[in-house]
């Protein structure tokens, strides 16, 4: 196996199994369709790492190892909690997740396919494939919170912690919209 693909593929778990623990602490916090699509996310993840983790086992790279740990800090998106974060933005930031391990996915295939390993080439289409539709349900769910304006930016976190981690943010956002119609 050439180290780009043996870097990838600790990657691709590491990113897997952070999107399956985000989305699923995520689609707790959310009803309705939001929820929905966060919740199918985060087992289809589940399910990807059950076929990944024996995939990997076989070519010489148990995932019970640094890939694991590294699932712990792994983020594609910005470091900011979800507790802090408006509705809107959360969902947004979820969908980084997605698209990143979709990436991911087909970088993994065309190394796989340079390396004449049809079986991971396969396995990484067929999963790209499966997490861009929930990828592409969760950006839809962030889009069309748009058309609720007063709920979008509610706390993503209701908590006592979250309304306050989401005021701070807010106020943050007030300050550069006073600043910006200064220097108008």
């Amino acid at each position: 196996m050439h180290s780009a693909e043996h870097r990838a593929l600790r990657e691709l778990y590491a990113f897997t199994r952070q999107l399956e623990r985000h989305w699923s602490s995520l689609s707790k916090l959310f009803g309705g369709d939001e929820a929905a699509a966060l919740g199918a996310g985060a087992q289809a993840a589940e399910g990807m790492l059950g076929e990944l983790a024996p995939l990997t086992g076989a070519r010489g790279l148990p995932t019970a190892t640094m890939a694991r740990f590294a699932s712990h800090f792994a983020t594609a998106r910005p470091g900011a909690p979800d507790r802090v974060l408006e509705r809107n933005q959360a969902l947004r930031f979820a969908a980084l997740d997605a698209q990143h391990v979709a990436t991911l996915l087909a970088y993994v295939a065309n190394l796989a396919a340079a390396d004449g390993d049809d079986e991971l080439r396969s396995f990484c289409s067929r999963w790209e494939r499966k997490l861009h539709t929930n990828e592409r349900q969760v950006r839809l769910a962030a889009v069309a919170i748009g058309e609720r304006p007063d709920e979008a930016i509610k706390p993503a976190d209701g908590s006592l912690a979250g309304r306050a981690g989401a005021k701070v943010n807010s106020g943050i956002g007030a300050f550069g919209e006073w600043f910006d119609g200064r220097r108008s």
